[in-house]
């Protein structure tokens, strides 16, 4: 039996049109997607995805496909499913890199990255290091800096669901390419903000990224939340470009989560996000 884990993402950093195309730059957090593989029959619970991404897996590595039908995937997940926290992304590549470790195998990032796309659009969770991602074909993989600052996420939990790969149906190039100069700036202060070390910095290029997303996919009581950020000197917020959460950055030693809770319950904020959790950001990549 092999075993690997991957992190959830709270929404996006940045997300939209850059260099020529669609790109994000995910937000790795301390949630995970736990998978096994292990010799043995195919078990009912599995997630359909996974059980794809093994198959390619041994295509990849020139297994015989007749290794399938006596593989095992089980799996134990934290992570909310069609919110856009990036739980199939976490699922099918910690089950890509259990099946290769099954075999005494390893994936690269770069493998791994062309497996995930190959099953769907994928978050840039699967990089260790902050990663500017061609999310759809995998073309663009290009490092913001070695490691991320790391901070405190007030996630904002709406009820409403929303799959991937629905988002991705919706006709929405021409407002992408509206906002690539909004987009281009969030890069740029965001690339900056990795560098310096600049947590500021990093939250003001994920509130114009969610800014521009507004366009695409509108969050309820947007404007609000905005305005408490502000009130309470948060860094920012960042949102899921194709789901419905929304996260406040903020650092809990300088700032009362108890406080900005009650101040948006008192604006009723929370009767959109009834759900509310304190997560901490994570070093990206499957362990």
């Amino acid at each position: 039996m092999a075993e690997a884990r991957c992190p959830a993402s709270c929404g996006e950093l940045i997300q939209g049109w850059l260099q020529g195309g669609e790109k994000l730059v995910s937000c790795p957090v301390n949630w995970f997607s736990t998978v096994a593989v292990s010799d043995g029959t195919p078990l009912p619970t599995e997630r359909a995805r996974m059980r794809l991404v093994l198959r390619a897996v041994l295509r990849h590595l020139s297994l015989p496909s007749s290794l399938e039908a006596g593989l095992r995937i089980e799996f134990e997940s934290s992570i909310p499913v069609a919110k856009g926290m990036a739980s199939s992304t976490a699922d099918i590549a910690a089950c890509a890199i259990a099946t290769a470790r099954h075999f005494g195998m390893q994936l690269t990032e770069k493998e791994l990255a062309s497996l995930c796309v190959g099953i769907e659009p994928t978050d840039s969770t699967i990089f260790q290091a902050p990663t500017l991602f061609d999310h759809q074909q995998a073309l663009t993989q290009t490092p913001l800096h070695e490691r991320c600052p790391e901070w405190d996420m007030l996630l904002l939990e709406s009820p409403d669901c929303l799959r991937t790969e629905d988002y991705h149906r919706r006709p929405r190039q021409a407002l992408l390419q509206e906002y690539a100069p909004q987009l281009k700036r969030a890069h740029q202060l965001l690339t900056e903000g990795m560098r310096e070390n600049n947590r500021h910095k990093i939250g003001a290029a994920t509130t114009l990224s969610a800014q521009a997303s507004q366009a695409l996919l509108p969050k309820p009581a947007f404007n609000d939340i905005v305005e408490i950020v502000e009130q309470h000197g948060l860094f920012g917020l960042n949102v899921a470009h194709s789901g419905s959460v929304v996260g406040l950055l903020l650092d809990t030693h300088l700032h009362d989560p108890e406080k900005i809770i009650h101040a948006m319950r008192v604006n009723n904020i929370l009767v959109f996000y009834p759900h509310v959790r304190l997560l901490h950001t994570t070093l990206g990549g499957v362990r």
